[in-house]
């Protein structure tokens, strides 16, 4: 019996890929669960990228920013809704983690409604009193869901 294995494939992001990011994350970022990020603050931040592909096809994806020497944030993780329970999301994390470790980075701060995802992952709940003042102010006032947030924030301990 032959069996055939249909890998993910991880790759770095390319300013080529900024509209098919644009187009996975679109319904996410209607129903505000991922912040909007125009195409310009995609490429600025384009090798913070790492994408997800399966059959040459655009699955999911995250970025690792850097906050400070000490902190790095996994932030718009996707994976489309037809691929989910793949692995892409955890392979995704995982990478964003040894590149975090590779960096020197001390911890990685996630803001998610998919706690139990990141848990699973070695990521521990805090309090949101501990997220940056920079984080808020640079990205959750973007938010729709602004000042009221529901996320849960997490950090792993790299």
């Amino acid at each position: 019996m032959f069996l055939e294995l249909n890998l993910i494939e991880l790759k770095k992001a390319k300013l080529r890929d900024i509209k098919a990011m644009q187009e996975l994350v679109e319904s996410e970022v209607k129903d505000g669960v991922i912040l909007r990020r125009s195409d310009d603050e995609l490429a600025t931040n384009i090798r913070s990228y790492i994408l997800a592909y399966k059959d040459d096809k655009l699955i999911g994806y995250a970025a690792l920013h850097i906050h400070s020497p000490k902190l790095a944030e996994i932030r718009s993780l996707i994976v489309d809704e037809v691929a989910r329970g793949l692995g892409a999301g955890r392979d995704i994390v995982e990478y964003c983690k040894k590149e975090a470790k590779e960096l020197g980075v001390e911890e990685i701060l996630v803001l998610t409604y998919i706690s139990d995802f990141f848990k699973k992952l070695g990521f521990e709940e805090i309090e949101k009193e501990k997220i940056p003042d920079h984080k808020i102010w640079l990205d959750c006032v973007k938010c729709i869901h602004f000042p009221v947030c529901n996320e849960i924030s997490l950090i792993y301990k790299v």
